[in-house]
């Protein structure tokens, strides 16, 4: 049913906690996973270091990909990429380009007013996606 199975990060436990669901439906339908996180570039992330300038967004993305990917289980399908570029648009076209059956994405949960007044890369993925997208909320500790 979901031969690819997008997962977006950003190292959150929200995002953790998709990274987890995505590897039980791969493991449940045989699915491969891609897990993306985009450097944001209407942010300002440039930076020096040892002389030389560097992309903190994108070093941060590495690590962040790395560890979602060392997450899944062994014999999971899993790969990794650091994208960039706006986050919203970044994803459904990565989404897209790999022919994903699905997008499995962390959401904060706002509720009241909040959730009216500060639109998330989740909601706007969900409302602007062509292939369905699965939220998944982090456990309250």
């Amino acid at each position: 049913m979901y031969e690819t199975i997008v997962v977006p990060t950003d190292g959150s436990s929200q995002s953790d906690a998709a990274v987890d669901h995505a590897v039980e439906l791969a493991r449940h339908h045989g699915s491969e996973i891609h897990v993306v996180y985009v450097a944001d570039s209407n942010r300002d992330s440039l930076t020096t270091q040892g002389g030389e300038v560097v992309d903190a967004l994108e070093q941060e993305g590495e690590q962040v990909v790395s560890e979602a990917v060392d997450r899944a289980d062994a014999g999971t399908d899993i790969s990794g990429d650091v994208l960039t570029g706006d986050p919203v648009e970044t994803i459904l076209d990565y989404a897209h380009s790999v022919g994903s059956g699905l997008i499995v994405m962390g959401t904060a949960g706002r509720r009241g007013l909040d959730r009216f007044l500060l639109g998330s890369t989740t909601e706007r993925v969900v409302r602007l996606s062509s292939v369905p997208v699965l939220t998944v909320r982090a456990q309250e500790e």
